[in-house]
């Protein structure tokens, strides 16, 4: 009995292990400044996979990944119950579990953290497209706004900024190991530069991190009315949703003329700020007519347009104090069983939940960049700052500035605000451009090009933020290169995967031949 209790524990450690690991990831993304432990999170794992075969492989990712991904998407349970949440967690599992599989199998090999890292990425490249569209939340990339790694993400965008975290994380295990297996200088010399390497890369690409005014500058206004109650029955005040946030438009009017902040140059509502269509809506319309007409700057409001046939449209209104409504730009990243309903009967066996949304959105075509009094304002909305294309078409369609106006109020008081905060942060030191981030219930925030939030609201409070911003056109190398980074690092994935296989192929050879 005690020899199999032995048996049992040492089967249990590394599956136990892994879901440490992935816990250990969860701590390091924000509202905690842990960022330090995602290294050593995945050095863990490292250990966990090292040597074993696929699909023992499959099986510690998959159990990463929920150590991982159960406490860090908790918030997707809010308001809808635990099986929306739970079947997300499990799906996204799966796919964390390729990566433990492809770790696994270039564990062996030499150089193993740069493979390692490369299989890392490029699952998380995977996830951003597959299925329903892709679900980006939970990169490696976004939980690291305020690590040393970060000024990569200007080089090569997140998906570099992912890789040196992984290669840093990989390495840290490969040095340990060799230290205590192989503790020679030259063994101990390629360890340290797999761990060293992405540092020093980061600290080299510092000076594109920059928050100098290139284009002048302009004072925003960012508006957040706050909603009548949290959790998704906030939409059945919509009409109390609207007047919040004209009410504090028309005080920040007031405080304007009393001389107690700047006049801005222009304002940003949140996503869902008028849930009423304007265009159909006359009371609607007034109201936010009004609204703008007394801060007597353009304004952009977040709208739902319901057409007579056809989906609906999650759209931003550019609002112009004389002329009214003069652009607009509809949603391009539609979120899958938020705004649309893939497999809606099959769905509404697991959870009645599914006909919340009882009419699908429909998303735009077209980047979206409003002039507003001569600043390029580019409108990336809430969902999409998680997709690395909508935000970077943003930017070459000409943002000085980039708006991510978002509707948090669905999710409470959970950490989802946190994350999605540390996200626009990346962003802003990916594209060199300021973020302003209106929000119905908060954070609302002011970042500057360089990820420093310098202003931002409390949760579930009427409030308005102002503030000078720096203006840019320069592009970083990760906005000219787009795509090229990802798709380097996953073509090297692949380049692991391929000597692997044909290893394999070379030894079933020989077998066979010796056996002849």
């Amino acid at each position: 009995p005690a020899g199999r209790g032995k048996r049992w524990a040492a089967r249990l450690a590394r599956p136990a292990l892994a879901a440490l690991a992935g816990a250990l990831l969860y701590l390091s993304f924000p509202p905690r400044p842990l960022w330090w432990l995602a290294p050593f999170a995945l050095a863990l794992l490292a250990g966990c996979l090292r040597g074993r075969r696929a699909r023992a492989g499959f099986g510690l990712g998959f159990l990463f990944g929920l150590g991982y991904l159960l406490p860090l998407l908790v918030w997707t349970s809010e308001g809808v119950g635990p099986v929306p949440w739970l079947a997300l967690v499990t799906l996204e599992s799966l796919l964390i579990g390729l990566a433990g599989l492809g770790i696994a199998l270039v564990s062996r090999l030499p150089a193993a953290p740069l493979w390692s890292a490369a299989v890392w990425v490029a699952v998380e490249a995977l996830r951003a497209r597959a299925p329903f569209g892709g679900f980006s939340w939970g990169r490696l990339a976004y939980g690291q706004a305020d690590g040393i790694f970060v000024p990569l993400a200007a080089v090569g965008g997140t998906p570099l900024l992912s890789f040196a975290v992984a290669l840093c994380g990989f390495g840290l295990y490969g040095a340990a190991r060799l230290a205590r297996r192989q503790p020679t200088r030259t063994a101990a010399a390629l360890a340290a530069l797999t761990v060293a390497a992405p540092v020093g890369a980061a600290l080299a690409a510092r000076p594109l991190v920059s928050d100098a005014a290139e284009d002048g500058t302009a004072v925003a206004a960012v508006i957040q009315g706050n909603v009548p109650r949290a959790g998704f029955d906030f939409n059945a005040q919509r009409r109390q949703v609207l007047d919040n946030h004209a009410n504090r438009t028309i005080r920040l009017a007031e405080d304007v003329r009393a001389g107690r902040v700047p006049k801005p140059d222009f304002v940003l509502w949140p996503e869902n700020s008028s849930d009423i269509d304007p265009f159909t809506q006359p009371d609607a319309y007034a109201v936010i007519d009004n609204a703008v007409r007394a801060a007597g700057v353009p304004t952009a409001i977040g709208s739902v347009l319901a057409p007579e046939t056809g989906p609906l449209r999650n759209t931003m209104i550019l609002w112009d104090p004389a002329k009214g409504p003069v652009d607009t730009y509809d949603k391009r990243k539609i979120q899958p069983f938020g705004e649309r309903m893939p497999m809606r009967s099959f769905v509404r066996l697991f959870s009645s939940d599914v006909d919340r949304v009882r009419r699908d959105f429909g998303p735009g075509k077209e980047p979206g960049v409003f002039d507003m009094a001569g600043t390029g304002v580019g409108m990336v909305t809430c969902y999409e700052a998680a997709f690395d294309d909508a935000v970077r078409s943003t930017v070459q369609a000409g943002a000085q500035v980039i708006a991510v106006p978002s509707n948090n109020a669905t999710f409470g008081r959970t950490e989802m605000t946190y994350q999605q905060l540390a996200m626009d942060r990346i962003r802003a030191v990916e594209h060199s451009r300021s973020v302003l981030v209106p929000v119905t219930s908060g954070v609302s925030a002011v970042i500057r090009p360089d990820g420093t939030v310098v202003k931002q609201t409390k949760m579930f409070t009427a409030d308005a933020l102002v503030d000078e911003v720096p203006l840019r056109s320069t592009e970083t190398p990760a906005t000219r290169l787009g795509p090229l980074p990802e798709y380097a690092l996953v073509l090297l994935a692949a380049g692991g995967l391929t000597t692997v296989l044909a290893r394999r192929l070379r030894a079933r050879r020989a077998t066979r031949g010796a056996g002849a």
